[in-house]
Order: structure tokens, then C-alpha cells, then sequence
């Protein structure tokens, strides 16, 4: 969560963080991948894998460019912020002990992230409420037309786009555009040609996603496609088992 702003980004500080007690973080995103581990305490995170109640013991991961609000319980929260080296395939996983990587932290941040990834097991995000079930459909879903969705549920259409506002920091259309977006990095990635990647998608055309890539990251698809090329390949997989999907 913490960190200073640099490009419109906060960028993470590795360690642990205290947070105090009912406060409450506005929606922000940060431009590396990184892991928060419960310590203690509890809070609520609305981002763009869904809702958590993040429990001590849980751990939260972040893709690039992911964007967040958080919600400090009563009680505050102490969170240890790791940085990974890729880019996690699921949001929410659990370790058995927490103390133990925290007092490596305390040490070796990278020997950290080692314990974390030898305990991470992947768990499954219960739907709590309407919004969430919508921020899944959005994000899983091209077909879905907020009328039609409110109606099949029995909401009126703009309680449905204010009470998402509500919870998630924007409303659903910017939700599903940065969804999108993030579909797009992913395919880039593996190098598939920038046409296919704005279709498959579920951009109007290019244009449209260079657009909605540029927003998201501050840079356009092409340097995305650049940096993914032999020669200009990225980190080295320190962490695999983070790429692991849940089930």
C-alpha cells in the first residue's frame, strides 16, 4: 500500500506497514508486482481481482498496474509488503506462518519472499454482495450490458452504477475498460501481434486499446511489445509458483 507517488504510481516500500486503525487508503495503483501478507489485524481491499477481507495469515497479489482502495478495520492491520519478479495468476493465497517470513524480512527481504512462496497455497474469493458478483461478470464476461445485468438481479440501473462506485472507486464501465486492459498486457506479453491482442481483448479496434494501455500504465502497447522481445526479456522467474492459477 505505502510508498511515495512517482508518475502517477506509488511505488511499493519493501517491510513492514502499520496501519492505523479505521483509516482509509483512496484508490491508487502501483507499476511493479508485489505481495501483502497479512500480520495482524484485518482490513478490506476492493481492487482489480475483486473484494478481500484480508485476515492475518492471508496473502494479497498484485499484478502491474492492478488499482486498489483499502479499508483499515478497527483494530488497524500490520502488513509486510514483498516485491515479486513476475506477475501473480491469482489474487488471493494463505501461508501457514506468517511470523517466520516476517522475521526474514526483517533480514533478507528476498529470503522472505522465498518462505512466502514455499507456503503460498491458493484460495478461492467468495461473491459477498451484488457488486462483486458484477466486478467478476465484468471482468470475465464481454457480453454483459449494465441494464440488462441490474434488471436480471432486480436493481434499478443507477443503483447498480452508484453502489459499484461506491465500493470499487470507479464506476463499472472504467472497471471493465481496465479489465480489458490488463487482458491486453497479458497478451502482449506473449507476443501476439497487436491487432489480435485489441480483438481478442474486446477493444473496438487499435486505437481504442492503445488508448485504454496508455492510461493504465502511462505508456503505449508498443513499448509493451518491445520489452516482451528476445533481447529485452524480463527478470528471471524467481518465484513459479506464483504463476500457479487457482482452482
Amino acid at each position: 500500500m505505502r510508498g511515495s507517488s512517482v508518475d502517477g504510481f506509488r511505488r511499493i516500500t519493501p517491510g513492514i506497514e502499520v496501519c492505523n486503525r479505521g483509516c482509509s487508503i483512496p484508490r491508487h495503483r502501483h507499476d511493479q508486482p508485489y505481495a501483502a501478507l497479512t500480520l495482524s489485524g484485518a482490513y478490506q481491499e476492493s481492487g482489480s481481482l475483486g473484494c478481500y477481507r484480508a485476515l492475518p495469515g492471508l496473502v494479497l497479489l498484485h499484478r502491474s498496474f492492478d488499482a486498489h482502495l483499502d479499508h483499515i478495520g478497527l483494530d488497524g492491520a500490520r502488513i509486510l509488503n514483498l516485491p515479486l519478479s513476475t506477475e501473480p495468476r491469482f489474487g488471493l493465497g494463505s501461508v501457514a506462518d506468517p511470523d517466520a517470513i516476517a522475521y526474514l524480512a526483517q533480514k533478507d527481504l528476498i529470503a522472505a519472499a522465498d518462505a512466502l512462496e514455499e507456503q503460498l497455497l491458493p484460495q478461492s474469493l467468495p461473491v459477498a454482495d451484488w457488486p462483486e458478483l458484477l466486478a467478476r461478470d465484468l471482468r470475465s464476461d464481454e457480453s454483459v450490458r449494465l441494464t440488462e445485468w441490474a434488471g436480471m438481479h432486480g436493481l434499478a440501473p443507477g443503483t447498480v452504477s452508484r453502489g459499484f462506485r461506491k465500493v470499487f472507486g470507479v464506476p463499472p464501465a472504467r472497471y471493465r475498460l481496465e479489465a480489458r486492459a490488463q487482458r491486453a498486457l497479458r497478451l502482449i506479453s506473449m507476443l501476439t501481434p497487436l491487432a489480435a491482442v485489441a480483438a481478442a481483448a474486446g477493444f473496438a479496434d487499435q486505437a481504442h486499446m492503445t488508448r485504454a494501455i496508455r492510461a493504465l500504465t502511462g505508456r503505449p502497447p508498443g513499448h509493451w511489445a518491445a520489452s516482451s522481445r528476445p533481447g529485452h526479456a524480463a527478470p528471471a522467474r524467481r518465484h513459479p509458483h506464483l504463476n500457479t492459477r487457482a482452482t
